[in-house]
């Protein structure tokens, strides 16, 4: 995998059995593997250079909650886009969706299987790269304005801080405004993964999206029983 020679993981999770798994098995893959035991710790290791591509995060750390870890990364200038995949625990499914709103981009469940979990991170560093398509530079649709290459949006002129994933999920459904996008066609074509991940993980995305985008959310239509639609026009009435 020559192409992620240059890309570093921090993991954090205390149980020292997964990180040896987890560093064996990364680095094979051609990544760069930090690790840190403690949610403090990863905190100081992400604020390390290199910044790391991605975070690694479990859930249950022994000092503040990987939660916690997660809203801290979101808060800061330097890593408030750093892709982050959470690792939780079997029945925790309150946290996955409190670690959504907080700005994680996807979850996997223990156990996992190390296959699905590279795969995981590829469609993560995949879809986290900036400019990595041929969509046009900049993008504008009523009191929205988005700079693509940059990952920057604007609500009537005041900057709005995304994720990386909501980012992507904002821009692929401008892209396709007028038509509806089914919450399976959302999974594949933004999160860009054909797996366990329910259906309620595009509706807490959506609704985060349009709580951090103000007034615009109003362009994002729920379609009752379908999915989603992006308006075609600013002043649509609400159909």
């Amino acid at each position: 995998m020559g192409d992620d020679m240059s890309h570093t993981i921090a993991v954090i999770e205390d149980e020292a059995d997964l990180v040896d798994i987890l560093r064996y098995n990364l680095e094979r893959e051609g990544y760069t593997v930090r690790a840190a035991s403690t949610g403090e710790r990863g905190l100081a290791e992400i604020a390390r250079d290199p910044r790391p591509d991605l975070v690694l995060l479990d859930l249950m750390l022994p000092d503040i909650p990987g939660i916690e870890v997660c809203r801290r990364l979101r808060s800061a200038e330097r890593t408030r886009d750093v892709p982050v995949l959470m690792l939780t625990a079997k029945g925790e499914e309150i946290d996955r969706v409190v670690g959504f709103e907080v700005g994680a981009d996807d979850y996997l469940v223990k156990p996992f299987s190390v296959r699905e979990l590279l795969l995981r991170i590829q469609a993560i560093i995949r879809r986290a790269r900036p400019g990595s398509g041929a969509e046009q530079p900049r993008m504008e649709f009523g009191r929205l304005r988005i700079d693509i290459p940059g990952h920057r949006v604007w609500v009537d002129d005041e900057e709005q801080v995304l994720t990386a994933l909501e980012f992507r999920l904002l821009t692929t459904l401008l892209e396709r405004k007028g038509r509806v996008q089914t919450r399976d066609t959302l999974l594949s074509d933004v999160w860009d993964i054909h797996a366990d991940v329910t259906t309620r993980t595009v509706d807490t995305h959506v609704k985060r999206l349009r709580e951090k985008i103000g007034e615009a959310g109003e362009y994002i239509e729920t379609v009752r029983g379908v999915g989603y639609r992006f308006k075609s026009t600013p002043n649509e009435e609400p159909s």
